[in-house]
Formats: structure tokens, sequence, C-alpha cells
């Protein structure tokens, strides 16, 4: 499969970026894949590889770009509870850097980069994001409506920016969120917020699930909440990108 390390060029300088797209040339529709906060990283690069197999020109960019490329910090093969405390306290800093007045900026870029490459099809895009990608996917998404069509946010804050944050969400959308992470109470509100912004979507738990469960190279990875992640975000590509 064809993979490639790129530049993209934002408004504050520019962003290293991986990508993964089919054999075989030909055009395919584009994916904007946000990392979680540890950024690009073997797990990630397997994912977007796995989606590429599915028919998609997947793009993962390094969002903390203004602190270095990829790896933005030093990280050990696996993320084990022993070492999140220290990783954190030199990781958190950048990300509470990251405003949303940046995520915007870098959206447009991220977005306008994508759409020319010459493997990407035309039309929409797809989101998917993992932790604080899926709220930065979720923002990308209602800044961009004409611009996105899909959306899928896994063990994410995605209610962080309140109701108002999901009121001009218009893409169809998928929120898998972890056991530990929302209440069944806390997901009533959630979805009543998404059903006042009049958005198609499905919200769910993942049955035994901890935060970060898609991520392979964490003590808290689940296959089956992984596996059950594609089977959620695959249908949602295929129906709502051309060709996918």
């Amino acid at each position: 499969m064809p993979t490639k390390t790129l530049q993209i060029p934002t408004a504050d300088g520019r962003a290293d970026a991986f990508a993964a797209f089919p054999d075989g040339g030909g055009r395919h529709p584009g994916v904007l894949m946000y990392p979680d906060g540890f950024g690009i990283r073997p797990v990630l690069r397997e994912m977007a590889r796995e989606l590429a197999g599915h028919g998609y020109y997947v793009l993962v960019p390094n969002f903390l770009y203004r602190h270095g490329p990829t790896p933005v910090i030093d990280l050990p093969a696996h993320i084990g509870e022993e070492v999140r405390p220290a990783i954190f306290a030199e990781l958190m800093p950048l990300i509470q850097e990251h405003t949303a007045e940046r995520v915007l900026r870098d959206a447009e870029a991220f977005l306008g980069f994508l759409t020319a490459q010459p493997e990407v099809a035309a039309g929409p895009v797809g989101l998917t994001g993992y932790c604080i990608g899926g709220l930065l996917a979720l923002r990308t998404a209602v800044a961009h409506p004409g611009r996105v069509a899909a959306l899928g946010a896994f063990h994410a804050p995605v209610g962080a920016d309140g109701p108002d944050g999901l009121r001009g969400l218009t893409v169809e959308a998928h929120f898998g969120h972890a056991a530990s992470d929302v209440t069944p109470e806390a997901l009533v509100e959630l979805n009543r917020d998404l059903d006042a912004a009049g958005v198609g979507h499905t919200s769910e738990i993942y049955p035994g699930t901890e935060h970060g469960f898609t991520m392979s190279d964490t003590d808290a990875f689940d296959p089956a909440g992984l596996q059950h992640h594609w089977d959620r975000l695959l249908p949602l590509l295929g129906r709502t990108l051309a060709d996918g």
C-alpha cells in the first residue's frame, strides 16, 4: 500500500503528516484522521493503512506541529499506566496551547491540502478523530459543513464546547464513547443536544471500554471496542462518501 510523509503548509508554519491510500492508481474519497494527543506513531499509521485498504485516501496530520515534528515528545513503544503521568505532564501544556482559533486555522489548511492531492476524488471528505482528535474533528465539521460529509469521533470529549459546539453540525455523525468517559445520564443529555441540533447521528457507549480503547499501544486497548469502531465507521463513510 502506498504511503507518504508530507508537509502541509499552514498559516503558522508547516505540519508534517502521514498519508496512506489504495494501490492501483485512481482517485479515492478523502478522509482526514485526527490522532489522539500522543500523535502520529505506529498505531496511527496502522489504522490509516487499515482505513485506506477500504478505498480511502487517509491523511493524518501532526496537529501539534508548532512544537516540532512527529514525535513531538518521546514515547515508549507501549504507553502503559506507569508512564502516563510523566507523558501527560509534558504533553498537556502543548495541547492546552492548541486553542480553538488554531484548530480552525489548521482545519482550513488540512482540508485544502487533502482535497488538492491528485489521488483524492472531488467532493466532500470524511473526518475521524480519537480522544482530543475527536474534538478537533467535530470543530472542523462544524466550521466546514459544505466540505465534510461524515464525522466519526471515538473516546472524545465531544461535549467540551457545550450545546453551542454542536448546533452548527450538519454532517452525519457517529460518536463512540468509552464506558469510563460517559455515564448513561450524560449520554442522554448529549444525545438530547444532538437531537436539538437536528443532525443525523448515532451516539453510544461501547460496553466495558476505557478511555483510549482503540489504541493498541496503550493499556486501555480493547480489541472488541476497536472492531466495534470499524463496524460503525466504515458503513458511515461508505454511505456518505462517493465511491467509498
